[in-house]
């Protein structure tokens, strides 16, 4: 591919295969399907730019001159493609009873009772231009919750049937791991298998979590004891290059991995983007895209044609010239193959407006995230500095309340250990610079008398921000269909006419055990470290926390974890399912739904590398599907004669 084509052009021939979407699912099929001899054509609704030198800088300047640095702060908003972000959300003072505690403004309608506070981003390359870069596999037993645990719903296959694909994925990502303990975890089953590359160091707040090793804690919910084991975290960001490392299913004897650029160097900016561009993306991918790939950006994909017989024929897409103006042009491209691979909020999104692979009623349910709950403390004073906000966002964790008979009783939660102080909980360090000024609130929610200025002010800082300690605790959150994606056309369309996701939500009992668990969990090992707990979740001065909920009598807050999942989801059963095995709509066989919302179920893992994992799956089944296609019919002769060999 040598660069995007005018969106007019893309429709002047008929292709092998549409993908809509160009972020990592989209990008991975693109080029599987490319290499292999297809015409392939994608569309992508956001802004070419980022993967050019200038475009890159621009994103770097927004990023660093935005006030609040949220995962879409490092690109410009576009009102021709919009998307959600987490500051549409708002608290409502001194609610009324039974009443939403929050108020939603942005593209997302949201109308449940407790907020979807996740994001995504509709730019080239998609939500992987402002990813942490986590890529943890699921556990075997993620995949039938139902069948060991009475919860949720079961995967068609195994642990087992995914695990190569896993692999060619870490390879695409270039992941950098410790496989020693993943295979002690269980995620990893090949006991020859190496990561791509060398892991990324522990931080120092990891080592000394590191001294809770052996210790045990209760789980006040399942009535169960854990013992405490810190597991490192694979990551899709550069380290060096694994000399140990062999790719069994891709390239016999190859050794080590391709250079993918400069390695991490611990900046603290991961989410959203890594100055020094360590952190993976979809823009490497499409770097290698052979000449039989054309991306078109600027392409809205407003609906899915399809024939009377079941077989789609295309898509209709509108293109516009200036992100701030919805001025627009209606075109139609036509494939044999059609793949939605845009995100599961907007996969739905179009298949539901497009009337399409809904015969089963289950297109946009099944919403899930991982709820996340913050925990914060600061270090005791006698030992010192803990190191914050150095290296990427986490680099470790506890992940002994992820599995076991616990989940039968509440939703499994990992720990992350954070890196970054106080950051995400409270805004640190800027906010404790505000509150030393007597400009803003004390972390247990007091007020400042005063402020304090000069040797002073430096010392406060000095002696507090180097001791944030802070665990983010993603909780699963299994299918549900009361949990949704609609549309009403006739009342919420964006600029472009297209009609806006409206989002139902909610947390049902399980998952708010997971919480409550999981804060219990938090509290005993503050108390193990020594460490003062400053978390705070009930609401100040009338106002609650967003994602606010009350168990047992305890405050609680969760916050989205970026992780949209199962509006598509998967099985075997057409009366209960989207798509198959292959993540092909079982209404039409030339469709295919791709991506996180294809899951049953999210597991505690952060999803890309599943879904990476899958779409890899999918392209050699799309690939199998053309070459079906095109394969001559053999016409047989009258019975009684003999045909020749």
């Amino acid at each position: 591919m040598t660069g995007p084509v005018p969106a007019e052009a893309a429709a002047r021939r008929r292709y092998d295969v549409i993908i809509v979407g160009a972020g990592w699912a989209g990008s991975a099929l693109a080029k599987r399907l490319g290499d292999q001899g297809w015409d392939v054509l994608v569309l992508e609704a956001g802004n070419s730019g980022t993967e050019t030198w200038p475009g890159y800088l621009d994103s770097l300047s927004t990023y660093y001159s935005a006030v609040a640095k949220v995962p879409n702060s490092a690109y410009r908003r576009n009102k021709a493609a919009p998307y959600p972000d987490v500051l549409d959300l708002a608290p409502v003072r001194n609610p009324a009873s039974g009443q939403p505690e929050f108020t939603a403004n942005g593209y997302l309608v949201q109308d449940g009772k407790l907020p979807y506070g996740t994001d995504y981003l509709r730019e080239l390359g998609g939500a992987a231009m402002h990813w942490l870069g986590a890529v943890p596999r699921m556990l075997p037993d993620d995949f039938a919750t139902a069948k060991d645990y009475g919860y949720g719903r079961n995967w068609p296959f195994t642990a087992a049937e995914l695990q190569p694909w896993y692999a060619e994925a870490e390879r695409e990502f270039g992941v950098a791991g410790n496989a020693k303990e993943q295979k002690a975890l269980g995620t990893v089953t090949d006991p020859a298998y190496e990561y791509p590359m060398h892991h990324i160091p522990q931080s120092y707040v990891d080592q000394r979590c590191k001294d809770l090793d052996g210790k045990v804690v209760k789980d006040g919910v399942a009535g169960r004891d854990y013992a405490l084991t810190v597991y490192g975290l694979p990551q899709a960001r550069n380290s060096t290059p694994n000399p140990a490392y062999r790719d069994p299913y891709r390239v016999q004897g190859a050794v080590g991995i391709p250079n993918y650029g400069e390695r991490c160097v611990g900046n603290a900016s991961c989410v959203p983007i890594c100055p020094v561009q360590a952190k993976s993306h979809p823009l490497r991918i499409q770097a290698g895209w052979p000449k039989s790939v054309t991306l078109a950006t600027r392409c809205v994909v407003s609906r899915v044609r399809a024939r009377s017989d079941g077989r789609v024929t295309g898509v209709e897409y509108r293109t516009y010239t200036d992100p701030v103006s919805p001025v627009h042009q209606t075109y139609l491209a036509e494939a044999d193959v059609v793949v939605l691979a845009a995100h599961a909020i907007e996969n739905a999104r179009l298949l539901l407006f497009s009337g399409l692979a809904n015969k089963s009623g289950q297109v946009g349910r099944n919403l899930m995230d991982h709820p996340t709950l913050l925990s914060w403390a600061l270090a005791p004073e006698d030992k010192g500095p803990v190191g914050p906000f150095r290296g990427p966002g986490h680099t470790s964790g506890w992940e002994v309340f992820r599995s076991g008979g616990g989940r039968g009783e509440r939703a499994p939660f990992r720990i992350e250990i954070g890196n970054w102080g106080w950051g995400w909980a409270t805004g640190a360090p800027l906010s404790n610079v505000a509150s030393a000024l007597g400009v803003g609130g004390n972390p247990d929610g007091s007020i400042r008398d005063k402020g304090v200025y000069g040797p002073e002010l430096r010392s406060l800082l000095g002696h507090s921000v180097g001791r944030q300690l802070q665990l983010q605790i993603a909780v699963e959150q299994s299918a549900n269909e009361s949990n949704r994606v609609t549309i009403d056309p006739a009342r919420y369309r964006d600029a472009m006419g297209n009609p806006r996701p409206i989002v139902t939500y909610d947390l049902d009992d399980h998952v708010r055990k997971g919480l409550y668990a999981a804060r219990l969990v938090a509290q005993q090992i503050f108390g193990l470290l020594k460490a003062k707990d400053y978390t705070h979740h009930a609401p100040q001065n009338g106002v609650p926390p967003l994602g606010h909920v009350v168990y047992n009598g305890t405050h609680l807050a969760y916050s989205g974890a970026g992780h949209g999942a199962g509006t598509h989801i998967m099985g075997t059963d057409s009366g209960t399912s989207v798509v198959d095995k292959g993540q092909r709509t079982h209404d039409h066989p030339n469709l295919y739904a791709v991506g996180c919302g294809s899951m049953p179920s999210v597991g505690t893992s952060n999803p890309t590398l599943t879904m990476m994992a899958l779409a890899l799956r999918s392209a050699a089944q799309i690939h199998r599907d053309l070459v079906d296609a095109r394969r001559p019919v053999e016409v047989a002769g009258p019975a009684h004669e003999e045909v020749p060999a």
